[in-house]
């Protein structure tokens, strides 16, 4: 008896470490709430952005589009339901088409290189003038070479969150590291700012990664940490790229 005690405990401890391996990791770290499990604040609030913006937001079209798939939902968000029926919500493939950059269609396409920080601005840009809106577009680089210290990053980026909360219109674009948020890939991300909830210190991702995830809350020293991590080494020509804010504003 003891002798097949020892082989079944023997074949559990190999086992163990590829047990270990084949866990499943959970779909959100802890740095990550979703909206499906707390919407307190949605209730509480006015959240201009979150009602001006969320019907808008639709699924990135191709694994490298997040950058094209926040943009539209920015100008169309910015640009309201068209008035008549014939009209189209415009969609991530036309908008592309109507800015015709060949560089951005090739980035946006699948196993495309992606957007890098400063083009988040470009072709925010080109977008709207392409749907006749007149936007000023600014932007705020926290992890770019010699940018400001930490707590005054932190300071910056609650006082930029509190001013796009205060009413919809504008529409905030944010560049960052997701994995950092919801626990699982290393790597630049871009997606849309719904609500900030100054009481509780944390701000609303619009996911335009819907493949995999809904909207989910973070706290924002949490968001400050995925903003400036740079890239790793392993995505391409994104590698070292750090995040920001980019807003658009009527």
């Amino acid at each position: 008896m003891m002798k097949y005690a020892l082989a079944f405990a023997t074949a559990l401890v190999a086992a163990a470490p590829a047990l270990a391996e084949d866990t499943p990791l959970p779909k959100l770290g802890p740095n990550a709430v979703p909206i499906s499990v707390d919407h307190a604040y949605l209730t509480e609030a006015p959240a201009p952005d979150f009602w001006a913006i969320f019907p808008f937001v639709k699924p990135q079209f191709t694994s490298s589009a997040c950058g094209v798939a926040s943009i539209t939902a920015a100008v169309t968000a910015l640009a309201g339901l068209p008035p008549h029926a014939e009209d189209t919500v415009i969609r991530q493939p036309e908008l592309l088409e109507k800015v015709g950059d060949a560089h951005w269609t090739a980035i946006s396409a699948e196993e495309g290189d992606g957007i890098m920080f400063d083009e988040l601005s470009l072709y925010a840009g080109k977008a709207a003038e392409a749907m006749g809106l007149k936007v000023t577009i600014d932007s705020f680089h926290p992890g770019a070479p010699g940018a400001m210290p930490e707590a005054a990053a932190l300071t910056e980026l609650r006082a930029r969150l509190a001013a796009n909360e205060a009413s919809a219109n504008d529409v905030t674009m944010v560049y960052f590291n997701q994995g950092v948020v919801t626990g699982d890939w290393d790597g630049p991300h871009v997606s849309l700012i719904g609500a900030y909830d100054a009481r509780r210190d944390r701000v609303l991702i619009l996911e335009v990664d819907q493949e995999w995830y809904i909207p989910y809350w973070t706290p924002v020293p949490v968001l400050l940490t995925a903003i400036t991590r740079p890239a790793p080494d392993d995505q391409g020509v994104l590698k070292g790229q750090t995040g920001g804010l980019v807003r658009l504003s009527r």
